[in-house]
């Protein structure tokens, strides 16, 4: 008897959703619960469960389909009783009924057929001999960057490729030394303007469901607060010392690395207590304050940047916001991020110094009012008592919502912040 597979419930205020990717193709087994599709929805990408054990059967929606939250997705075919034949018996059952009743030709004349026809196209395989199953969003940075998806292994469930492995391997492909090619012959006129019109190509993909959110949420930040950007620079000399130094003590004791993320939620959390106009947001006409810190870290996903949130991480050790923060990386990576992850949140730290970035203007989290932007550390020249020295310095940034916050306010937070990681041990006496 057939199931239909429906999209599950998505989460508070989400009642649709769009076909990411198909995980099990028509005629495939299927345990019970075993993930069938991927959702996108606004923040988090949702995999559908099974409800019995089975044959996939086919598709009702297609890849890039809206649906919305009871909808019918698929058909599966029930294998609950069928004894050792099943899952032969439900591929049959399967089969459109027109390719079952065809006449199945004689060994000779397939043969001879099999001689006349083309060979059909075979796709391309991974190293463990599958064809590589790739979303959308992954497809598109593989254009991108001009890499071989059958050469790069997985990190994704179930081994499939996720957009940072193809980051990875175009960076890995653009730090090989090149090789010089061997000299060609010299193209004719004719020959160079024919193949010059071949080397260019265009594909036109649909933007994910979470492409658009990010887009109209942050378009809306821009048109509805009045968004201002504050710099400073900090000398991470003394937080580099001190994570030199425990960092192998702390790694025994608490079974985690110590970051400098930790560092920085730490340092915002004592701006965001003197200044608690930096940790509020505008509801109508009310200011709304909050004495609690939950802090959103920008963190990379397969489909795009997500922000889960600490919380209470005013309350909690260094060693608590690293495993909340190494946890929602791993989980980001893996897609398994939930929508209460990333419900709420009073203040965003968004880290692009790993991927190089030297300076930026952060657009806030919305209803947030402020976000905090770190960069890359770099030696440079400054002057410490009257001489130059050189210091890791970082560029950091807080953007905010000057509805809300004065200049006076952001500039003295990012002080306080700068102050801090200057000085670690401020933070252990509430300075």
């Amino acid at each position: 008897m057939a199931q239909d597979i429906k999209v599950p419930t998505l989460g508070e205020s989400v009642t649709e959703a769009t076909i990411g990717e198909w995980l099990k193709k028509p005629g495939e087994p299927v345990k019970q619960d075993e993930p069938v599709a991927s959702l996108e929805t606004d923040k988090v990408a949702v995999e559908v469960p099974s409800p019995v054990a089975g044959v996939m059967g086919e598709y009702v929606a297609q890849v890039g389909d809206t649906v919305e939250v009871g909808a019918v997705i698929a058909t599966i075919a029930d294998a609950s009783g069928a004894g050792d034949e099943s899952g032969v018996a439900l591929r049959e059952e399967a089969q459109p009924e027109a390719e079952k009743s065809s006449p199945k030709p004689e060994p000779a004349a397939a043969a001879a057929a099999a001689e006349q026809a083309p060979a059909p196209a075979q796709p391309k395989e991974s190293g463990g001999g599958e064809a590589v199953s790739m979303s959308p969003a992954v497809r598109r940075a593989v254009l991108e960057h001009g890499v071989d998806p059958t050469q790069i292994k997985g990190s994704g469930r179930d081994g499939r490729l996720t957009r940072e492995d193809v980051l990875s391997a175009a960076q890995a492909k653009r730090s090989e030394p090149a090789t010089a090619p061997a000299p060609a012959p010299a193209p004719s006129p004719t020959a160079a303007s024919a193949s010059a019109g071949t080397d260019r190509r265009e594909e036109r993909v649909k933007m994910t469901r979470m492409r658009q959110t990010i887009a109209k949420r942050l378009k809306s930040a821009q048109e509805t607060a009045a968004l201002l950007t504050t710099f400073n620079d900090v000398d991470m000399t003394a937080v580099m010392a001190a994570r030199e130094r425990y960092k192998d003590l702390f790694a025994r004791k608490h079974e985690i690395k110590l970051g400098f993320m930790s560092f920085f939620a730490k340092a915002a959390c004592l701006a965001l207590k003197d200044i608690p106009a930096v940790n509020a947001q505008i509801d109508g006409d009310e200011i709304v304050y909050h004495d609690y810190v939950d802090i959103s870290v920008a963190v990379s996903a397969p489909n795009g940047l997500v922000v889960p949130v600490v919380r209470d991480a005013d309350k909690k050790s260094f060693a608590e916001i690293e495993k909340d923060i190494a946890e929602f990386g791993a989980r980001a990576k893996a897609g398994t991020l939930t929508m209460e992850d990333m419900r709420g949140g009073t203040f965003t730290i968004s880290n692009g110094g790993v991927f190089g970035g030297l300076m930026s203007t952060p657009i806030i989290n919305p209803p947030q009012s402020a976000v905090l932007g770190l960069h890359r550390i770099e030696d440079r020249p400054v002057v410490r008592d009257g001489e130059i020295v050189i210091r890791p310095m970082m560029y950091i940034a807080l953007s905010y919502d000057h509805r809300l916050i004065d200049g006076r306010e952001a500039v003295t937070a990012l002080k306080t912040i700068k102050e801090a990681i200057e000085d670690p041990m401020r933070m252990l006496v509430d300075l």
